[in-house]
Parts: C-alpha cells; structure tokens; sequence
C-alpha cells in the first residue's frame, strides 16, 4: 500500500475523530468496509477547510485565496494531474479523487456541493442572505451530504431516488442553523432571510422579540415535516446499515428540536446538553425504534416536557 496513502488515511481518522465521534463511529462501523478510509477523508478534508474559513485569523482576500487553491485543487485532481507542494491536508483530497473511479459517482457529487457550499459560506461572511439563497445552501448540502452517506454505506443496494431523497438532511441543515444562529451572527453569518428580518423589523439580537420566536416556531416545523418525509424515504433505502445511518442522523438533529421546543423557541448562543450521555441514550432508543419499526414512545428526555404554541402576544 502506498506510504502516502496510508498517512492520509490515519490523519482523516484523527480529524475525524476528533471533530464528531459521531461521524467517526457510523463510518467505521456502518459505512462499507473497503471504504472506510475513503469515508473518513472525506469528512476530515471539509472539516480542515471549513475550520480554516471560519477562523478569526485571516481576512477575506486570505480566505478567497484559500478558498480557491482548494476549489483549482479538486478541479486538477480530476483532470488527473499531478499536483505538487500539497499539505498534508490537501494529500487527503488528493488520495480521495485517486480512489475514485466512477464516472459521474456520488463521491464526486458530494466533493463538489460541499465546495460550493464552502464558497457560498464564505462569501456570505458580514451581509444578510435572501431565502432564496438560503434554499440553495440547503439544498447544496442536502445533496452532498445524501450522496456521501448512499457512496460509502450500502453502495451497491438499491436507494430510491426522487426529492425525497434529500428531505432528511435539508431537516437537519434547518435545525443546525437554528443551534448556530446566535453564535453565527456574531462572527458575521446571519441565518435568518433578509426578507423576514425587513418584514418582521427583527433585531438580531432580541431572541425574545415575538417575532423573532415566531420564525423559530416556523422553522421547527419546517423541519418536523423534512424528517417525517425524509424518514418515509429511508425506510425504502435497501441496505440496513444506511438505514440506520439515516435515523441515527435524523435523531441527532431532533433531539436539537426537543431543546428548542422546551426553550419555548428562544434561541442560546451554546446547548451543552447535545453531548450528554442523556442525549446520546435518548438518540440511541430513537434511532433503534425507527430501523426495528418499534412503536415510537411518547417520550422526551428528561426535562424537555413540550408545549409549544405560536407566539403572538
């Protein structure tokens, strides 16, 4: 096996890790076994150059620049040439469009969304985003994201296609934007549409405002209504194991809801609670009693008792 190839595999693992034991854990466990690295590299890599973008050292001419090093360095790689003065980092990039073989695949798919994705991100850094550009971030990520989990788990089983296909995890996009948001507006990044802060003459800052809760209610069940869709899909994907990857990242993200339910829709800048041993339990019995078609309990973790009415006082 080549040396290279071999310590970009090991350091993909070690960001992988360290960034989501989540992630790490369903691709070493879940994702096919001869694509495991594969799997990890292509986490580890985004992971590297999101870090980069959204560090508060650089200025915006530095992260272009940046930007589109990488963005010439996927393009090169798929033209098949050889590229050299690679970071560490970038060998991972490298050894993962060597891997690729399939033409039009959903390696490449997910390679390209996610660094559009990137460059819409960074982009956007200090200005207000129309929903219309909103919708196209999601549906970006959507799409990288559905294409990597069906590339590297249950590749060769059958995964129906259609707009369904990508429900769960623009879902999950609308519920991480909703846990950054307060963080994100103060380094620059505003998640909530131009249109709605003009119409609804929101402060940013003001998360008790009615209708900045309003919005938040909104989006709630917006993104109810993703995963309720985005599991009916799921439940058709013929490999068990991506299954149970769906649900398990479908069940991350709506434990997220349950908090921002109990908090009666008013936004925190940090939720510790997401990484409690309670939370991966609650997750955990979630995920199973949707691949094992159990009857869902009507149950929330401990202290989320949920009344959630729409905030018009």
């Amino acid at each position: 096996m080549d040396k290279t190839k071999t310590n970009s595999g090991e350091l993909a693992a070690r960001i992988t890790r360290g960034a989501s034991k989540q992630t790490y854990y369903t691709f070493r466990f879940l994702a096919d076994r001869e694509l495991v690295p594969d799997a990890f590299r292509a986490y580890a890599y985004f992971r590297w150059v999101d870090d980069i973008l959204d560090g508060d050292t650089g200025s915006r001419p530095v992260r272009l620049a940046f930007l589109e090093r990488q963005q010439s360095l996927l393009e090169a790689c798929y033209r098949g040439e050889a590229v050299c003065g690679l970071s560490a980092e970038e060998q991972i990039l490298a050894d993962l469009v060597a891997n690729d073989k399939e033409k039009n695949s959903g390696l490449q798919s997910y390679l390209r969304n996610m660094m559009a994705v990137m460059e819409f991100d960074v982009k956007r850094r200090g200005r207000r985003i129309t929903q219309a550009e909103l919708f196209e971030y999601t549906q970006m990520l959507a799409v990288a994201v559905t294409e990597a989990m069906h590339y590297f788990i249950g590749r060769n089983c059958h995964a129906p296609r259609g707009e369904g296909r990508y429900l769960a995890v623009r879902g999950a996009h609308v519920v991480h934007m909703l846990r950054d948001t307060v963080e994100d507006t103060k380094t620059g990044y505003f998640n909530v549409p131009d249109e709605v802060i003009k119409a609804q003459g929101l402060c940013l800052e003001d998360v008790e405002a009615p209708a900045y809760r309003e919005w938040v209610f909104d989006r709630v069940n917006l993104a109810e209504s993703y995963f309720e869709r985005g599991r009916e899909h799921i439940a058709r994907v013929k490999s068990f194991r991506c299954r149970l990857a769906g649900y398990a990242y479908i069940a991350r993200f709506e434990y997220m809801l349950e908090v921002i339910k109990r908090d009666g829709c008013r936004l925190r800048a940090a939720y510790p609670e997401r990484k409690s041993l309670q939370a991966g339990l609650w997750m955990a019995w979630r995920t199973l009693t949707s691949a094992f078609g159990l009857p869902k309990l009507n149950v929330k973790p401990r202290g989320l008792a949920v009344q959630l009415v729409r905030y018009d006082e």
